[in-house]
């Protein structure tokens, strides 16, 4: 089997995302979970570019012991001697040295010819090894370079003492066929090129980092350049954690290689890097967002209740997700209800599962996700229901800031229906008012309350009463998506009990 080299640039590329700068307390804390997530290599920054740079990349090489540690440089004296400095405590440095190859790049950032580039990065390189045995070079804009001044810029590197060859994809503007041919081609039109190891860095503004990192490491790439949750310049760098799991779970593509990352905390690091950069991974992220392994189809989760593998690639345990979990919202299915209500310890018989599914769905409508606590108050809500003789059929509200609210309710009593209306010094006043209308019974409202029962916007409101009858106090509670009508509830079930 082969080694892939899991290079991490979090550190360096990931951070010159706009508005993903860290501290160089920070640097040293993600340096320390990507020592123990298993990356070989990284690139801890860039030290010529300020005071805080140079200080983490310091940081970050006398503290971290078992990955390399690299510093990257411009063809440029000052940088170059920056990252030595930077590394002098580094257990394992690395330079990484850049220099741009495209004409676009030659024409306009240079104003340099071809010979010009071959010889400032001979003197770079020359200068590089007098303080590293490991230097690892860069042809910027590689995709974009004329494929014979490459090979001719890659063969100098090796000549020059470079280890490993990156070919960067700085704008994201390759593909994965052509990304292999390239790599392929390199590895067949450079002489030398058994001396170094070819190595792929890719940038998202196409949406295939990933898949061509993939892709070069099928034409013969052995180290792959990535960040955590994909987080860099522009659209983002290649994702560390979908490179590594297509290798491990593709093993009829990927089979024959191999790489040190422990995927188990694979999550835990996308976390911190969110949490310290600001950065929030989408839910429907690859591999570590919060939807990865959330199921709401009824089909879909029919088919993982029986056999997990049926709608999921990867067990969510070996990147630290913990668990699958089926999502209960509008689209999910009367199996996926009952194995939640199970789980809760709420055991109904069938002619109960199907009146307390209907009601579900009809809270599906209403919000985008149910949580066990608004299934809890379904069905305490259900069970309530057979023992009271109020039941609300609706209610209409008309209230303002300079209106005095005005309430109809409609109740059914003995199989009749009863409506009455009244106003009140609040909706919810003018809606209990409008109730003793209809009961005809004289009741003190003692205590008042409403509380949340999930998270969101669209969470169901729990209401509280404390009614006092004939010298009696009395409890009563309702839950709703709508406030009014769960206080209306709660006003209902405290007279339902009085008998």
């Amino acid at each position: 089997m082969e080694r892939i080299i899991i290079f991490d640039t979090t550190l360096r590329d990931g951070e010159q995302a706009p508005g993903a700068s860290l501290t160089a307390e920070q640097k040293l804390e993600v340096a320390f979970q990507l020592e123990r997530l298993g990356a070989d290599v990284i690139e801890a920054g860039f030290p010529i570019a300020s005071p805080g740079d140079f200080n983490a990349v310091d940081s970050v090489a006398r503290n971290v012991k078992k990955c390399i540690v690299c510093g990257l440089a411009r063809c440029v004296k000052a940088d170059i001697e920056a990252v030595y400095k930077s590394l002098r405590k580094a257990k394992n440095p690395r330079i990484h040295v850049f220099l741009a190859t495209s004409k676009i790049h030659l024409q306009y950032k240079f104003k340099k010819a071809e010979e010009e580039i071959l010889d400032l990065g001979r003197y770079a390189l020359r200068l590089a090894r007098n303080y590293f045995e490991d230097i690892e070079f860069s042809p910027e804009d590689a995709t974009r370079t004329e494929k014979n001044f490459l090979f001719r810029v890659v063969e100098m590197a090796i000549d020059e003492g470079a280890k490993t060859i990156n070919i960067p994809d700085t704008v994201g503007y390759s593909y994965p066929q052509e990304i292999s041919s390239l790599i392929s081609s390199i590895a067949g039109n450079v002489p030398n090129i058994n001396k170094a190891v070819i190595s792929i860095h890719c940038h998202d503004d196409l949406g295939l980092s990933s898949a061509n990192s993939l892709s070069a490491i099928l034409g013969g790439a052995r180290q792959v350049h990535c960040t955590v949750n994909g987080i860099g310049e522009r659209a983002g760098n290649a994702s560390l954690e979908e490179i590594v799991m297509a290798l491990r779970t593709r093993k009829d593509a990927f089979g024959q290689f191999y790489n040190n990352i422990n995927t188990k905390e694979l999550c835990r690091t996308s976390k911190m890097v969110s949490t310290l950069t600001g950065f929030v991974v989408p839910p429907n992220k690859a591999i570590v967002g919060d939807n990865a392994f959330r199921h709401e189809s009824g089909i879909h989760q029919d088919a993982v209740l029986k056999k997990r593998t049926t709608y999921e690639i990867i067990d969510p345990k070996d990147v630290g997700m913990g668990k699958s979990e089926l999502v209960l919202g509008k689209h999910s299915g009367r199996h996926a209800l009952i194995a939640r209500l199970k789980n809760l310890g709420l055991k109904l018989d069938d002619k109960k599962t199907d009146l307390i599914f209907k009601r579900f769905k009809e809270l599906a409508d209403k919000k985008k996700e149910i949580f066990d606590e608004d299934l809890i108050a379904l069905v305490e809500e259900e069970t309530k229901e057979k023992k009271q003789g109020y039941e609300l059929l609706s209610i209409a509200v008309f209230t303002g800031t300079d209106v005095k609210p005005q309430a109809t309710v409609k109740i059914k009593y003995k199989k009749k229906i009863h409506e009455a209306a009244s106003s009140g010094d609040g909706p919810v006043d003018a809606c209990y008012k409008a109730i003793d209308k209809i009961t005809k019974t004289k009741t003190k409202l003692i205590t008042y309350s409403l509380e949340a029962i999930t998270k969101g916007r669209d969470a169901q409101g729990l209401a509280r009463v404390e009614i006092k009858v004939k010298g009696k106090f009395i409890y009563g509670k309702g839950a709703s998506t709508d406030i009014l009508e769960a206080s209306a509830k709660a006003y209902l079930d405290a007279l339902n009990r009085l008998g």
